[in-house]
């Protein structure tokens, strides 16, 4: 699929408050027909898993599935694959220059989240593991205990819940797939790509809440696209649905927070090729405020300002 620039521009400036909602109201009629799926699926498992590549909004769409249980009478549980990564130790994988892979499946101890997806299934009880991050460590106590009702579902999200080790252990469990896929044509020609567009939301959330310069991020993409097609897209047709979570009004609204920091990037960094391309595309469209963001839109997740925490 590929959105069509001058029918963006054309809805952008007529009436961009429902431009926004009609678009939002498509990707709510995906986010239902994912629950329908789940629950057809609950009778052979209660898992979920959704994978998807950086900046897709696999969290935000993972809440809003949630949400959508719930209001079904559905109890949910969110696991997050982050919770089982391995302490950095001499046997992590690196990358070329000898840094942590941090894109790596093996740096998820896959074994035991195999086992408690197993436990869960069987109505046992589970000590999920804590994360400590800034000293790259699992923390000595669990974070909780799980354990989940006849009926319940557990919805696991992560860019490795697709991997054959899991889905080859667990075939039964109900898997999606996420990603912001579509490009915008302009002439027939495309002129912002839906790979640039992850990239957009990730160099945004990145310095608005991570504390990383659009340099910084800007500089590991590269490394974050080769683990994408080593780790990620090879599984993703191990999925049972796969859906786009690009949105036609997305490129209007992220500019007017992007622009300005792309334009600080400077010259010599990494794929600065790439960022010479994406910076003058952001002329070719109108501009939406982010104030017109619905609550619950998944743009949320990157620029802040919406109901969900993160």
């Amino acid at each position: 699929m590929a959105y069509c620039l001058d029918e963006i521009n054309r809805r952008a400036s007529s009436d961009p408050a429902k431009f926004i909602r009609e678009c939002d109201a498509e990707y709510d009629a995906k986010i239902r027909h994912a629950a329908d799926m789940i629950i057809q699926n609950r009778k052979n498992s209660p898992i979920v898993l959704i994978s998807g590549p950086s900046g897709s909004g696999k969290t935000t769409t993972s809440k809003k599935i949630e949400e959508e249980l719930r209001r079904r009478g559905i109890m949910t549980h969110a696991l997050a694959m982050d919770s089982y990564f391995r302490t950095v130790d001499e046997n992590s994988p690196r990358t070329e220059d000898g840094k942590i892979d941090l894109e790596s499946p093996r740096c998820v101890d896959m074994e035991l989240l195999s086992e408690h997806f197993e436990r869960l299934s069987r109505g046992e009880a589970i000590d999920v593991p804590k994360y400590i991050f800034a000293e790259q460590r699992r923390a000595d106590v669990p974070s909780e205990t799980l354990k989940i009702g006849k009926n319940d579902i557990v919805v696991v999200e992560g860019i490795h819940a697709l991997n054959d080790e899991l889905t080859g252990a667990h075939p039964e469990a109900l898997k999606l797939y996420i990603s912001a896929r579509s490009d915008v044509l302009n002439n027939g020609e495309v002129c912002f790509k839906g790979t640039w567009m992850r990239l957009v939301r990730r160099v945004v959330r990145d310095n608005l809440f991570r504390g990383a310069s659009p340099e910084y991020t800007f500089g590991l993409w590269a490394n974050v696209r080769r683990g994408e097609k080593v780790n990620i897209s090879p599984f993703k047709d191990k999925a049972n649905w796969k859906f786009d979570s690009s949105f036609p009004y997305e490129v209007c609204v992220m500019k007017s927070v992007a622009q300005n920091m792309f334009r600080n990037i400077p010259e010599g960094t990494e794929r600065y090729e790439e960022l010479k391309q994406i910076y003058p595309a952001f002329d070719l469209f109108e501009t939406i405020e982010t104030k017109l963001l619905l609550p619950d839109s998944l743009l949320t997740e990157f620029v802040g300002g919406g109901k969900y925490k993160y």
